[in-house]
């Protein structure tokens, strides 16, 4: 019979992992999820980055505080192809970075949010924290 002869490997006890990203999960409000995958795939690819940053623990250079609301309310706003998308989340609802409006803006009345979405944004945040209590 013959002689089996079996090769050990020497492996390090210690293995190197870098550094480990604690990461927030992302969570959407329905019919924000619905209006964001109509927007053009590279406006979602440039959108999810943004919302990774923040869950994250970052602020994307593409995301500036929302000023229609009170705090913790962030606003992504890109331009394509000559139209404006924009993504709002919030940080501070619990412990999931939260989409809760997204929008194609049409108004040509300069960069201010149109009052109907800023009223859109206020009420979707109200029963985000009633529904969340």
């Amino acid at each position: 019979m013959g002689e089996v002869s079996f090769r050990l490997q020497c492996v390090d006890k210690f293995v190197n992992i870098g550094l480990m990203r604690n990461t927030r999960p992302i969570s959407w409000l329905k019919a924000a999820r619905k209006d964001f995958e109509e927007f053009p795939e590279d406006v979602q690819s440039d959108m999810f980055d943004a919302l990774t940053i923040a869950a994250e623990g970052g602020k994307s250079d593409k995301a500036k505080p929302f000023k229609g609301v009170d705090g913790g309310v962030f606003e992504i706003a890109l331009k394509y192809r000559g139209d404006a998308f924009r993504t709002l989340y919030t940080v501070k609802i619990g412990v999931d970075i939260w989409v809760i409006h997204a929008f194609q803006k049409k108004s040509k009345s300069g960069i201010q949010t149109p009052q109907m979405e800023v009223d859109i944004i206020r009420e979707r945040l109200k029963r985000l924290k009633e529904a969340l209590k």
